[in-house]
């Protein structure tokens, strides 16, 4: 069975918590990027800090060319830098670039959904797959070659409703087998 895993939290609050300017940017990308809660947004930006702290540290020599190396290529492989960035380019990273890459995004981007919310719902529910394999984490990380392998997983009609509120292939299913009945009863 092994040692029970200990979970840890993925991100770090704002040290002020309080702040009106910081809340309605925090605000205005949950809306844009369609995220759950403010914690989706927290995660990235915990992340970009990691990014630009590593860059710092190698900026200092601190650390060996290595791990800034390792760093750059981790993010070209999502598309988050160019694979010839250098190390001043990584402190421009924003939690915008880290939000962008995330499943969620991607599927809305695709044109796969209508709304980031709706996105969302078709990933939680099954019918998103990456390169042939259900994905039901809207926070997905997406790599680069795996951006042109999102689809269906399974068939799906995403047909606005009338305002009956039936699809209009639903309609005209039944359009359909009401003519049928009719011309029957003749």
């Amino acid at each position: 069975m092994g040692d029970p895993k200990r979970t840890r939290k993925k991100f770090q609050r704002s040290k002020i918590m309080w702040d009106r300017n910081r809340i309605a940017r925090e605000h205005d990308l949950r809306d844009k990027f369609g995220l759950k809660n403010i914690r989706e947004l927290w995660k990235a930006t915990t992340e970009v800090s990691r990014i630009r702290s590593n860059a710092r540290e190698v900026l200092s020599n601190q650390v060996g060319e290595r791990v800034g190396k390792d760093i750059i290529a981790r993010l070209s492989r999502y598309n988050i830098v160019a694979k010839d960035a250098k190390i001043d380019d990584l402190l421009g990273v924003t939690p915008e670039a880290i939000l962008s890459r995330r499943l969620q995004s991607m599927v809305f981007k695709n044109g796969l959904s209508k709304t980031h919310k709706q996105a969302r719902q078709l990933i939680t529910h099954g019918f998103i797959s990456v390169n042939g394999r259900k994905v039901k984490s809207p926070g997905y990380m997406v790599s680069a070659e795996e951006e042109t392998k999102i689809g269906y997983y399974k068939p799906i009609n995403l047909n606005p409703v009338t305002p009956e509120g039936q699809a209009p292939v639903v309609q005209a299913a039944q359009e359909k087998s009401a003519a049928g009945s009719a011309t029957e009863a003749r």
